[in-house]
């Protein structure tokens, strides 16, 4: 539940950046700046690995608010999942330690958008996130780049999505939703 209220705050303050200082580009870094809370820690008082992924939600928020996507989003029925996602641990975030998300999209392949989200304190990346999202339709369904571009541009300046990362989402996928997934372990 406390993820929830932090959402809220997070939105909150990225509308109100956007009226101050206006809209930035998708391919800006998105920062907010977060502390880690008693209830981000586990048994060891360091942030729970598991947390570290609900708070990169947060700066997904943030970018999405402030480049105005998720506007367009709501407007068009649209929304994100995350398909697949990898995270590296460099060093632990310790109870009350200010730290700031830094989120930027990476680029996208045909299926798919890829974002990274880095935990960092004084510069220092303490853990590390690739994220790979798809974007579907309310009204059911796969929204294609095409309808996506179509609505917000295509924005200029992205990278092409680095070789590892079309090898990692192979490797890591699961069958389609239509198709069987028994749980076998061999």
């Amino acid at each position: 539940m406390n993820v929830i209220w932090r959402t809220l705050l997070v939105m909150w303050s990225a509308r109100r950046r956007v009226r101050r200082e206006g809209r930035i580009a998708p391919t800006e870094i998105g920062r907010i700046r977060l502390t880690t809370l008693p209830t981000d820690i586990d048994v060891l008082r360091h942030m729970n690995n598991g947390r570290y992924l609900s708070l990169f939600d947060l700066g997904r928020w943030d970018l999405l608010v402030r480049t105005g996507m998720s506007d367009v989003m709501k407007r068009n029925g649209w929304y994100a999942v995350v398909s697949a996602e990898t995270v590296t641990f460099r060093k632990s975030l310790e109870l009350w330690q200010r730290f700031d998300v830094e989120s930027r999209l990476l680029g996208h392949d045909d299926k798919a958008i890829y974002m990274e989200h880095r935990a960092v304190v004084g510069g220092e990346i303490y853990a590390r996130v690739i994220v790979r999202a798809r974007m579907l339709k309310r009204s059911g369904g796969t929204l294609s780049h095409q309808e996506l571009f179509a609505a917000v541009g295509r924005p200029e300046g992205i990278p092409d999505v680095e070789p590892w990362m079309h090898e990692w989402a192979a490797a890591s996928a699961l069958p389609s939703t239509r198709a069987e997934a028994p749980s076998v372990w061999s």
